[in-house]
């Protein structure tokens, strides 16, 4: 009993306590808010309605009765930068950095937001030169994002690698996909340049990077058969098989072409074969159609063209076999051959030119397989295989 007695004695004080202290929050809330000036709520609200103009001019009003809030002057700035006006925000920006009485980490603020606006404006080498000077560890992140993205931009990929590779290990987050293609596009450079044995380096430093970076043994397949040593390129490609093998389609050319080279083309047809039936890729059916029709003639590309019209019903398979049997009617002089060709004519007319390369990650349509989105600059963004519009 006495134990229960006692905490209703200290019950009501820990209420009072409680009470005492919800006051005291909101007196100091209440502070804060009547600080403000009405055109910031007035602002906000036009924010959620999605009233940007009218929200840059009640900011606006809002920084003229507080000139000494930065956080208003930011506010205001972020919305001339997100209305593409960034010469105002620039101008804003500018104001504030020759106010004397800036503190040293206020200063970097504003150099930061100074830097996004002309990021924003494209003038690089300003918002290079900004970038490089926020030294603070709070700042160094966003910078370096800030930078990698200018240093792409620029296709400066030897201090695009020294970026990535420390925000890699301030942030935790992995850039081996992106740093491989860094020393891929170093690579290519060098072999436009004739330097193959730098090319090569790069290629290696990319795998090192990024054991499944598919373009760098693409790369240096291409360099083994520009070298007429078809049997180490072959080699090379098929080394794709174990890391991406949907990007078997790119290589299939190359491969036929290797092999033909050294007189094996059954051979090459063979494996593309074994790839096809292993992966049943499309861009594999393609090459490997027109392959046997090159070198096995129209009956052995119309069998091909059937089989794989049985196991997936696909127009484009029809169009291949249709265009088999007209061949194949035309040359053996056999009636009919011209309602083949009008059924071929009637297919293809249904599948048009529909087929491109999707960006996963801002949706942007590409007739060719880029390794970097031309829209959005991600990396490996476009799938290996082409989809149907």
């Amino acid at each position: 009993m006495e134990f229960e007695f006692w905490w209703l004695l200290v019950l009501p004080l820990f209420f009072s306590l409680g009470w005492l202290a919800a006051r005291v929050d909101l007196k100091q809330l209440l502070a804060e808010s009547t600080a403000l000036p009405a055109a910031y709520f007035k602002g906000l609200n036009f924010l959620i309605t999605n009233q940007h103009d009218k929200a840059i001019e009640a900011f606006s009003e809002a920084v003229q009765a507080n000139t000494d809030s930065l956080e208003l002057h930011f506010a205001l700035g972020s919305l001339f930068r997100r209305r593409g006006e960034v010469d105002r925000a620039i101008h804003l920006h500018l104001n504030l950095l020759e106010k004397k009485e800036l503190e040293p980490q206020q200063k970097l603020a504003v150099t930061a937001e100074l830097a996004q606006d002309y990021l924003k404006a494209g003038l690089l080498d300003r918002a290079e030169e900004l970038f490089e000077s926020l030294n603070d560890d709070r700042y160094r992140q966003p910078a370096l994002r800030a930078l990698l993205e200018i240093y792409v931009r620029e296709r400066e990929w030897e201090r695009a690698i020294k970026a990535a590779t420390e925000l890699e290990r301030l942030s935790g987050v992995p850039f081996r996909v992106e740093i491989s293609h860094y020393y891929c596009e170093i690579a290519v450079k060098s072999k436009l340049a004739n330097d193959t044995h730098t090319a090569r380096f790069e290629l290696e430093q990319a795998l090192n990077a990024n054991k499944n970076c598919v373009r760098a043994n693409v790369l240096l397949g291409d360099l083994e058969a520009e070298a007429d040593a078809h049997k180490a390129a072959i080699s090379t490609w098929k080394r794709i098989e174990f890391q991406k093998p949907e990007y078997l389609g790119l290589i299939a050319p190359k491969l036929l072409n290797s092999y033909r080279a050294l007189n094996q083309a059954a051979d090459g047809l063979s494996l593309l074969q074994t790839y096809l039936q292993t992966y049943k890729l499309p861009s594999l059916l393609n090459v490997l159609y027109e392959a046997t029709l090159a070198e096995e003639g129209a009956e052995s590309a119309a069998k091909l063209a059937r089989n794989e019209l049985i196991k997936k019903p696909s127009l484009n398979t029809l169009d291949q076999l249709l265009q088999a049997r007209a061949i194949v009617e035309t040359n053996n002089h056999a009636s009919g051959s011209q309602d083949t060709q009008l059924m071929q004519q009637a297919v293809r007319h249904a599948i048009g030119n529909r087929t491109a390369y999707h960006c996963e990650h801002c949706g942007f349509k590409a007739k060719y397989h880029h390794w970097q989105c031309p829209a959005c600059n991600a990396w490996e963004a476009l799938p290996a295989e082409p989809t149907t519009v």
